[in-house]
């Protein structure tokens, strides 16, 4: 059995809101919502690797924060998902490879459908975003 892969996921906030972004492939994950990321390139760290991938996916300069609760199984455990908080510090988000961004609060973070994977992040989110 291989060790899952780590991908890294970015809660990017601005006041309460927090950035999700839907999916436009692969077909059976269109439509499904996620936190901006990708997957940790070898000699990467975890913080390198959201910059990157906010950078390629949003075209927005970040800078990474705590992490969002634990590690979260995911692709039937190819994957470990790992999600950060960040903030913008540069750039305005757009949806170079998703299909939509929109900007959540906490009562709306139910509103959308996410990747399985990123439920548990989801609801500790809420909790932080509340509190």
């Amino acid at each position: 059995m291989n060790e899952p892969k780590v991908v890294v996921g970015a809660a990017i906030r601005a006041g309460d809101r927090v950035l999700a972004a839907a999916r436009a492939y692969p077909p059976e994950l269109a439509g499904l919502w996620e936190f901006p990321g990708g997957k940790v390139e070898p000699g990467e760290t975890e913080a390198q690797a959201l910059v990157r991938e906010c950078r390629e996916e949003l075209g927005v300069e970040i800078a990474v924060g705590e992490r969002v609760g634990g590690d979260l199984a995911t692709g039937g455990g190819r994957y470990l998902l790992r999600v950060y908080f960040a903030e913008l510090t540069g750039g305005e988000p757009h949806a170079k490879e998703h299909a939509e961004l929109r900007w959540l609060g906490p009562a709306e973070l139910d509103s959308v459908p996410w990747l399985p994977g990123n439920r548990p992040a989801v609801e500790t989110l809420k909790a932080l975003l509340s509190a």
